[in-house]
């Protein structure tokens, strides 16, 4: 499988070229894309063409696939595919997270075993492309300075999703409540593959460190949100239909613009899980 790379920062997120994501790689090519994906955090792969069967035969050799939480928005022929969209049928979403803003967070960070990757692939695409922007936590907490590195060790900070979709989503059905109460995970993740540590928080659902009061957990968030997204830290991608973007989801965070409502769009994305005996951030 020859490819290239192509550096899209300095620090992380590369473009893969020569790779065509519907045909069934091998396990040393697979083994490859997980270094590549490992190494760099976010990997674009641009000029796909994708049907369902496609993304989760891909994407399943990355990982196990999990069925969504918000089940009303999953792929009817494939529940392995969560659709995130504005359009709608027979008047209801067809997706979440429709045309708003959608702010800076990590995909289940509310979750016990977070999903250690995402690939998002676009099927529709509005004039107006809703940038996604993506933040490389592992230099920012490399970068940090010492003291703060020092307080936050062996921290830990509660997770919220019903704080993230008071903000950004629509209200979840109690049965989803009961699956996602707050919880905590440690402030500084140590990757279950690569070793690295990240910083693992985000303003979309990290509510209070532990151990602080509320003063002082909030002034600490306060710096750590504005730190994490420096020019230095960010990635901007401006879609083009058949990108597909895979993300590291245990060290990175991402956020949406919004876009014009008027217009539509569809993307659909896999949530690719770890291990069960690395499911658990440390």
């Amino acid at each position: 499988m020859p490819f290239e790379v192509r550096r899209l920062r300095d620090s992380f997120a590369v473009e893969v070229i020569g790779i065509d994501l519907s045909e069934d790689h091998s396990a040393a090519e697979i083994n490859e894309i997980k270094n590549l994906w490992w190494e760099h955090q976010l990997l674009l792969f641009r000029g796909q063409s994708l049907d369902e069967a496609d993304l989760v035969r891909f994407s399943g050799k990355l990982g196990p696939l999990e069925h969504h939480v918000r089940k009303e928005f999953l792929s009817s022929d494939n529940p392995e595919i969560l659709l995130i969209s504005n359009k709608k049928a027979d008047g209801k979403p067809i997706g979440i997270l429709a045309d708003g803003e959608v702010g800076w967070h990590y995909d289940q960070i509310y979750l016990p075993k977070p999903a250690v990757g995402s690939l998002l692939y676009s099927v529709e695409l509005p004039n107006s492309r809703g940038s996604t922007y993506f933040a490389d936590m592992i230099t920012a907490y490399e970068r940090l300075p010492q003291p703060m590195k020092d307080k936050l060790e062996g921290r830990r900070a509660i997770q919220s999703y019903a704080a993230f979709n008071a903000k950004f989503s629509v209200p979840t059905s109690e049965e989803q409540k009961k699956k996602t109460p707050d919880l905590d995970h440690p402030l500084i993740r140590t990757h279950p593959f690569s070793g690295r540590k990240a910083l693992y928080l985000c303003p979309g659902m990290t509510t209070q460190i532990l151990g602080m009061d509320e003063a002082e957990s909030e002034e600490t968030l306060e710096y750590l949100f504005d730190w994490c997204i420096r020019d230095e830290f960010v990635y901007k991608h401006d879609w083009v239909l058949g990108d597909a973007v895979l993300w590291d989801n245990a060290c990175s965070m991402h956020r949406r613009e919004p876009f014009d409502g008027s217009e539509t769009r569809l993307m659909k994305r896999t949530t690719i899980l770890p291990p069960p005996e690395l499911a658990v951030p440390v």
